[in-house]
């Protein structure tokens, strides 16, 4: 018996990363794992390692930013299996797609707007196509990712640190007005996790440098997020909407 038998489970931005780490944990708990990503070849690399090892899973191509694009992901979905028990509203611009960075004063105009289109603006059209299906069963799970930089602070990111300062917002007010469908709202907010597939010199010192600020002094990996992303999910946490949890290693204490 699986945390997850019989859920389905969207997961935007499940081509890489974090993402791909959260797909294959829903699909070890038996769980279908939906791969969305804008990356088609990486969400469908994704769903062919899950399929050969035993589990179930469908990739779709997304553009969060797009609401068309998010209705396509959630009918393709529902086509497929009938129903949808999760979304985990994962896809972001920072790592696999990256920000650009600089001082508050120094970010362009354009960087701001992608950042919001993709991190604020993607997180509410991929929920609005895909929450009405969940209503209809009076059931469901949303988890939004945030980061830890939204509670500490985050030099020359300010567009990103604001965009997952957002999440935390959205999120509760989304926890309100599901709570009569049943449907649980909550916010993950990861540390700074070592989420490349192969991370440069310069990237694994900064690694180590936010490593030796936390209580846990290792690195973060993907695999270190995925257990409270299935309690949120799961039937584990029924009783549980609104919440935000960090993830971090104790980097933040919230």
């Amino acid at each position: 018996m699986g945390l997850l038998d019989g859920k389905v489970v969207i997961v935007t931005g499940g081509g890489h990363g974090i993402g791909r780490a959260y797909c294959l944990g829903i699909a070890r708990e038996g769980g279908t794992a939906v791969v969305a990503d804008i990356d088609e070849k990486a969400a469908d690399g994704v769903a062919k390692a899950i399929k050969d090892g035993g589990g179930k899973s469908l990739a779709t191509k997304v553009d969060v930013a797009n609401f068309f694009s998010c209705q396509e992901m959630a009918q393709k979905t529902l086509d497929a299996h009938g129903k949808i028990d999760g979304l985990v509203n994962n896809a972001a611009i920072f790592m696999s797609v990256p920000a650009e960075k600089g001082s508050w004063q120094e970010i362009t105009e354009e960087a701001w707007d992608r950042i919001m289109a993709v991190n604020v603006k993607g997180l509410w059209l991929s929920s609005r196509a895909v929450v009405p299906a969940m209503q209809q069963r009076k059931q469901g799970s949303v988890v939004n990712i945030s980061s830890n930089m939204a509670f500490n602070g985050g030099l020359t990111m300010m567009h990103y640190v604001t965009s997952k300062a957002a999440v935390v917002g959205f999120s509760r007010v989304l926890a309100r007005e599901l709570g009569p469908d049943n449907i649980r709202v909550n916010t993950l907010a990861p540390g700074a996790t070592m989420s490349e597939e192969k991370a440069t010199e310069s990237a694994l010192k900064n690694y180590e440098r936010s490593a030796s600020t936390r209580i846990l002094k290792r690195i973060e990996q993907p695999e270190d997020l995925v257990g409270t992303a299935l309690y949120l999910l799961s039937d584990l946490s029924t009783f549980v909407t609104g919440q935000t949890i960090l993830v971090n290693g104790g980097a933040v204490l919230h």
